[in-house]
């Protein structure tokens, strides 16, 4: 038997789960690095997703809570749009990805884990990079601890100032 290690899960497994939205965070920066925080804006952040469909999944989020694209301030979009562009470049030289997939699902029927509080996911994707395992055994392999790609990328993130 092959065995897979997702430490992270346990603290999400056994935590207790918050009553505030997820992406509503506070004004000060202090808890950014345990949340992943990577780079705050004026009107938007980028955050890296705790559960990740693949390795350095990010997210780009406007901080006022709205659940539709539509609702964004053309400044809150803009940023939006000039984050996904960051993202992608620093993503591209970071990690090297033979592709990314970047998007919005918007309601809970497009498939939107929190459909409350917008946010587009940028998540790199390689030749081969889930292989049989999400086939045959409905099973992602993870191959850097969340941690480490934290470390990895923050740098790239502080330089933008």
């Amino acid at each position: 038997m092959n065995v897979l290690w997702a430490p992270w899960r346990m603290d999400y497994i056994l935590g207790p789960k918050p009553d505030e939205c997820v992406f509503c965070v506070p004004d000060h920066d202090g808890e950014d690095a345990e949340r992943f925080i990577l780079y705050r804006g004026v009107y938007c952040y980028v955050i890296m997703n705790r559960y990740p469909y693949n390795n350095a999944h990010l997210m780009v989020t406007p901080y006022r809570h709205v659940n539709c694209l539509t609702s964004l301030a053309p400044e809150e979009a803009h940023e939006c749009m000039d984050l996904l562009q960051r993202c992608v470049e620093i993503l591209q030289d970071v990690f090297k990805p033979h592709g990314i997939n970047a998007g919005l699902n918007l309601g809970e029927a497009a498939g939107s884990g929190i459909a409350a509080h917008i946010h587009f996911q940028i998540v790199p994707r390689w030749n081969g990079d889930n292989s049989y395992m999400a086939v045959f055994s409905e099973t992602r392999v993870i191959p850097e601890h969340l941690r480490s790609t934290y470390d990895h990328l923050k740098p790239h993130f502080d330089a933008l100032g």
